[in-house]
């Protein structure tokens, strides 16, 4: 006898990085709840990265709209079903309004935490929070091969951020790629894989000087981000702001270099095994201290030298190295 679905309604966060690192609830919620079907509920940048998770019934995106429009324009959308679970990350009301057997809200905890361990919190799962995870489809894994397909291991960079005063310079990204694949680098001979959105073609285009047209993989732009996730599980190395490709990165397995200043990476850090966080000599506080609203029109960054990044990415390749067996 075949069992009913068991219906979810999902509520993702509007932001990437948000997004990637609550994702493993989606995971755990497929783990543990048989024949559980989704409706996933994000930003236009957000919504996609769920498309492809086994059991997706439906994906809304939900746009702004004045005067919160966008959560009555929701629940006229879901209110004719009475929903198993409600997992809503945007502390929203709307589940309140809602047939429900359950529902799980983002509240604010009052006290710092990693941003994983919070999303975990809404399952009592924070003992042992899920990694962040995307599914893919076996054509897009397919699509993700083709585009990375070649010798050399690959470099990834992401050298934009939704703010610029967490970008690091462009032209020090370039001189990083240049000493890792170059001649002698930790990756020499290497490809290197630049990944960004459209708008961020500027910066991209210092990085990606940093290689020959020949062992360039360009992700800007061109890709949506599914692609790109799996993609970067074909990297080597990892580096970039804090900013949501990071998050992607380090959901995918990549090693994982996180270059922070202007940002809290107790919340944000890349999470994994395989992730690091290098932060500009200046602690957080006293980016907060110089620029309270963090919004200033200010390269915050430029105190975080070419070489620590350098000798930060030497390391993690170091630690990250496949076993080598014996003969």
């Amino acid at each position: 006898m075949t069992r009913p679905p068991f219906p979810i309604l999902f509520i993702a966060p509007s932001r990437i990085g948000d997004a990637v690192l609550a994702s493993g609830l989606v995971k755990a919620l497929i783990d543990n709840v048989p024949d559980a079907a989704f409706t996933f509920v994000g930003s236009e940048l957000t919504a996609p990265l769920f498309a492809e998770t086994p059991g997706a019934e439906r994906v809304i995106v939900m746009e702004k709209r004045p005067l919160s429009g966008h959560w009555l324009a929701l629940w006229n959308e879901v209110r004719d079903r009475k929903w198993g679970l409600i997992v809503d990350l945007r502390g929203s009301g709307v589940s309140s309004l809602l047939r429900r057997s359950r529902r799980a809200v983002h509240r604010p905890s009052g006290h710092i935490e990693h941003k994983v361990i919070e999303a975990a919190r809404l399952l009592n799962l924070a003992q042992d929070p899920p990694a962040p995870h995307l599914f893919t489809s076996a054509e897009t894994e397919a699509r993700a091969a083709r585009l990375t397909a070649g010798k050399g291991p690959i470099l990834a960079i992401a050298p934009a951020a939704n703010w610029i005063g967490k970008a690091w310079p462009a032209e020090r990204f370039a001189a990083v790629a240049r000493g890792l694949i170059g001649r002698g680098g930790a990756l020499a001979g290497g490809r290197l894989m630049v990944l960004g959105a459209w708008r961020d073609r500027e910066e991209a285009s210092q990085v990606k000087a940093a290689a020959p047209s020949e062992k360039q993989i360009d992700l800007v732009g061109s890709e949506n981000l599914l692609v790109a996730y799996a993609a970067l599980k074909r990297a080597r190395l990892f580096i970039g702001n804090d900013s949501g490709v990071m998050h992607l990165a380090a959901a995918a397995g990549a090693p994982t270099l996180g270059l922070f200043g202007p940002s809290d990476d107790r919340l944000y850090a890349p999470w994994g095994p395989k992730a690091r966080v290098l932060r500009s000599p200046r602690p957080f506080e006293a980016f907060v201290a110089v620029d309270p609203g963090l919004n200033q029109q200010v390269r915050h960054m430029s105190d975080l030298v070419t070489g620590e990044v350098l000798a930060a990415a030497e390391a993690l390749i170091r630690d990250t190295a496949p076993e080598t067996v014996d003969a």
